[in-house]
């Protein structure tokens, strides 16, 4: 039985699909790609089907992640049912995602960020707004949540 594991921000062109491809390529190196299911989602709608912000994608391929196939959905009711962690990106997020969530659903949501065992912040910052080395800042704490969430998966999920 696969892992799910969910990755949410905003508008799913950032931030969620950074993770989402730097945690696939953890976890092929760990030889655990085929037991950790990954996807990504938004909160907002506004860009559904369209492909990650451009900076995203540059800042990626500068250390090796390619996010070219990915393309942006927003979260629905069922995955709190599909996936067994619904990650948010920040407190935003992760209060919309608390609103959205069915009472029954086994999902654990909560912050990426909770993984990560030396992050001095609690939410991965939008970079949308600011320059290009947000997005190298953001690069930053998801490969260092995306280390301690394999850890975790490990130890809780005898990966």
């Amino acid at each position: 039985m696969k892992v799910r594991v969910l990755f949410v921000c905003l508008g799913n062109i950032c931030r969620s699909p950074t993770a989402e491809v730097i945690v696939r390529e953890r976890l092929v190196r760990a030889g655990l790609d085929q037991a950790v299911e990954l996807d990504s989602a938004g909160t907002g709608s506004w860009h559904i089907g369209k492909a990650p912000d451009a900076r995203a994608q540059r800042a990626g391929a500068e250390r090796g992640y390619s996010m070219e196939e990915l393309r942006a959905r927003q979260v629905e009711p069922g995955d709190f049912y599909r996936f067994d962690y619904v990650l948010a990106m920040d407190e935003a997020n992760l209060a919309e995602l608390e609103m959205m969530r069915p009472e029954d659903a086994r999902a654990d949501v909560r912050r990426f960020l909770d993984f990560h065992p030396q992050a001095e912040a609690r939410d991965v910052p939008d970079p949308y707004y600011g320059g290009e080395q947000g997005f190298a800042h953001v690069l930053d704490l998801v490969e260092g949540a995306a280390d301690g969430l394999i850890a975790h998966m490990r130890e809780r999920h005898g990966l």
